[in-house]
């Protein structure tokens, strides 16, 4: 009885937790059904809920990226240089990309090709990312000249801004591609048993470089939405970015140790993670107990897919 509990908890598990969560917070707390702040939560969780899509993808692979974090805050400096000299907000976007991609797919050849670890090859390019953001914009902050680059991310439609369709619309992308692609499958087994993998004619090495690869384009382009939410991009060393992306996906349940994961249960996680900090801000909860209360859930979390794993064996 127990074997067939556990499989279905640890799948489940957060979807069942993030609805509680939002039927405690309906129930008890003014204000938290009103429209404003359900749009206000979609549109601070765009840029995340971007990012986190496909690194969960890159985590199931087994690769654990950190870089995220340089290349959300640099990129949108590089789209706005270029929007600031060109006008052109297409070029503009395709350069904050392009920043993602590249580095994505640097920390992909390292990692398949030099053989280093990913969290200490990410962690490396991450500073080399962060210095090259302090000399593209000369340490200063980078503001948008254009109508246009606002309008990106701060245009609604029936409602709902155009960065959190932009979300929607990626999140759509990855959960397909790692659920309904042979690209997935092989990502599975990647993760799960690359050697396996590899012997079964899983080209294990590329699936990785392509994961690193499409994590970074999209770390760039949550960058660029949320400069453009903004109004502008700052030069800094802030790993913070990435400390949330992690969370969501491990809070969801996609397993560190790869192999098992799945992007619908990242954005249960990033949503559940952004309804307990929207319950403490109209709680008025310190925000000293708030970091206290997440660092206890992710360890939670990470507590608990360990078990499971051994339970499983």
């Amino acid at each position: 009885m127990m074997a067939q509990v556990l499989p279905a908890a640890r799948r489940y598990g957060i979807a069942v937790v993030t609805v509680a969560l939002f039927a405690f917070l309906a129930a008890t707390t003014d204000g938290f059904l009103s429209q404003a702040n359900f749009r206000n939560i979609l549109d601070q969780q765009s840029a995340l809920l971007i990012a986190a899509s496909f690194a969960t993808i890159t985590m199931i692979a087994g690769g654990f990226d950190i870089s995220a974090a340089s290349v959300y805050v640099v990129a949108p400096l590089f789209a706005l240089q270029v929007e600031n000299s060109t006008g052109n907000v297409v070029l503009a976007v395709a350069a904050g990309v392009a920043v993602g991609l590249v580095v994505g797919v640097a920390n992909g050849l390292v990692v398949t090709a030099l053989k280093v670890n990913s969290f200490i090859a990410t962690l490396a390019t991450s500073f080399m990312v962060f210095g090259a953001g302090f000399l593209i914009s000369d340490r200063s902050v980078l503001r948008a000249t254009t109508d246009a680059y606002p309008a990106i991310a701060r245009t609604r439609w029936w409602g709902i801004t155009t960065g959190a369709w932009i979300a929607a619309a990626v999140v759509a992308v990855a959960w397909i591609l790692l659920s309904r692609s042979r690209f997935g499958r092989h990502v599975y087994a990647a993760g799960g048993n690359a050697e396996a993998a590899r012997l079964a004619g899983v080209p294990v090495a590329r699936v990785k470089t392509i994961c690193f690869a499409m994590s970074g384009a999209a770390a760039g382009l949550a960058g660029v939405v949320s400069s453009s939410r903004s109004l502008s991009a700052l030069p800094s060393d802030d790993f913070s970015f990435v400390f949330g992306v992690i969370a969501a996906v491990v809070v969801g349940g996609t397993s560190i140790a790869g192999g098992e994961g799945a992007v619908w249960r990242t954005i249960a996680g990033a949503f559940f993670i952004a309804l307990m900090i929207n319950g403490f801000n109209l709680h008025q909860i310190d925000p000293i107990w708030q970091r206290v209360i997440q660092g206890a859930v992710i360890l939670a979390a990470v507590s608990i897919d360990s078990w499971t794993q051994r339970r499983s064996q």
